[in-house]
């Protein structure tokens, strides 16, 4: 059964190609701005919205693929109850990142499946993040260090490389802070006869 990823995201893509998800990437053409806007006048929750936002791409493009096993995925951060998008500027990185040091916040990582148009699965595991008190001096050096590439993630750290250092307590899946819950995910795929038994 052929696997569609409805995102064009580089770690979404290498988390399937390194599990060994053969799938083809298509942008899902969804206004997320739009779709948020929407969701949050209605007083859903930061998990809620990555929920619909993930359900959203993978209907939009299942109706496309017929037969097809579509996989939408969309994360949120949630800081004390209010929803963060991505930073559009290293200083707004900047202050983000000053206002979460010595605090924790969420990860909500939602990946729905659709089959013809339809969400047959869906799996929206949070995850716990206290960041250390880092100092001002090291924050600096360490935006200098990472550059622009933190603005694709709505953290604006990557955990899988020196954003690690930020942190001083992990609680959850490593996979759903990453942006792509997998284990779930590899389960679906073998039982619907995408992956070998």
């Amino acid at each position: 059964m052929k696997v569609v990823l409805a995102s064009t995201s580089a770690p979404r893509r290498a988390l399937l190609s390194a599990a060994g998800v053969a799938h083809e990437a298509v942008s899902p053409g969804v206004d997320e701005d739009s779709a948020k806007a929407a969701l949050l006048a209605d007083s859903a929750s930061p998990r809620e919205v990555a929920d619909a936002l993930a359900e959203l791409k993978a209907v939009r493009i299942s109706a496309k693929r017929p037969g097809a096993l579509v996989i939408g995925a969309d994360q949120t951060l949630d800081f004390k109850g209010a929803l963060f998008d991505k930073a559009r500027s290293m200083a707004e990185a900047r202050e983000r990142l000053q206002m979460m040091r010595g605090e924790t916040h969420q990860l909500h990582s939602a990946v729905v499946v659709a089959l013809d148009g339809a969400p047959i699965w869906r799996e929206v595991p949070s995850a716990r993040l206290t960041m250390r008190p880092f100092t001002d001096e090291f924050l600096d050096a360490w935006l200098e260090r990472q550059g622009e590439g933190l603005l694709s993630s709505v953290g604006c750290y990557k955990l899988e490389d020196e954003g690690v250092q930020l942190f001083s307590r992990i609680e959850g899946d490593y996979f759903a802070i990453l942006g792509l819950p997998m284990l779930g995910l590899l389960d679906l795929l073998r039982r619907h006869g995408a992956l070998g038994l």
